[in-house]
């Protein structure tokens, strides 16, 4: 769930439609002018709502841009955790699972790179949150390469997982980051080398 924020409203799922609203808002004007050039009161307009109104559900700037990572992240994890692939051998699942992460990071290269171009505007306790989210997408990765050390499919040592896992994250969000650079590579040639890339880390 995360941490909570407090609101003078009530109704639960008033709360929630109200900040999709929101959200949905924010991850616009924050890609487009970014964080600190953003205003309280263009959030509430491009929301449908009144300035005061806005503060009925957030408190500052600052919660927006955490409601924004979350949910950001949210979507990430759901996207990716309904992607798994019921393949037997670990390494399999490990291959599907790192094209459909490179998919989800193609649909979501914008929101990808507003969460670490801005995060670091967070106060700390909401960074803490935001990287707790980020290490639980990374422990997808994690747990499919300890399924593919018992599985004998893939060969690494135990010491060596989570730093394979982080490179598969890294190298997922390099077309985000990276996209200027690669605007004349097919994607699907970006998936097949980055998972081969991948896939050679587990190899002896």
């Amino acid at each position: 769930m995360g941490i909570e924020i407090a609101s003078t409203v009530k109704d639960p799922e008033r709360i929630r439609e109200r900040r999709e609203q929101i959200i949905q808002a924010s991850v616009e004007l924050f890609t487009q002018k970014g964080f600190h050039k953003t205003t309280t009161r263009e959030i509430a307009r491009a929301s449908g709502l009144s300035n005061g109104a806005l503060y009925e559900y957030v408190k500052s700037k600052e919660d927006v841009l955490y409601l924004v990572c979350r949910h950001i992240h949210q979507e990430i994890h759901e996207r990716l955790a309904d992607s798994l692939s019921s393949h037997e051998r670990a390494v399999e699942r490990l291959r599907h699972a790192v094209a459909s992460f490179l998919s989800v990071i193609r649909d979501m290269e914008d929101e990808v790179l507003l969460i670490y171009q801005e995060s670091k505007s967070l106060p700390h306790h909401y960074l803490r949150e935001v990287l707790q989210n980020e290490q639980a997408i990374t422990d997808i990765f994690v747990q499919l390469l300890q399924d593919g050390l018992q599985d004998k499919s893939i060969q690494l040592s135990a010491e060596d997982i989570p730093l394979v896992a982080h490179d598969v994250i890294v190298l997922g969000q390099l077309w985000a980051f990276r996209r200027w650079a690669l605007r004349d590579m097919e994607f699907s040639e970006f998936v097949s080398q980055q998972t081969e890339m991948i896939l050679r880390a587990c190899r002896p």
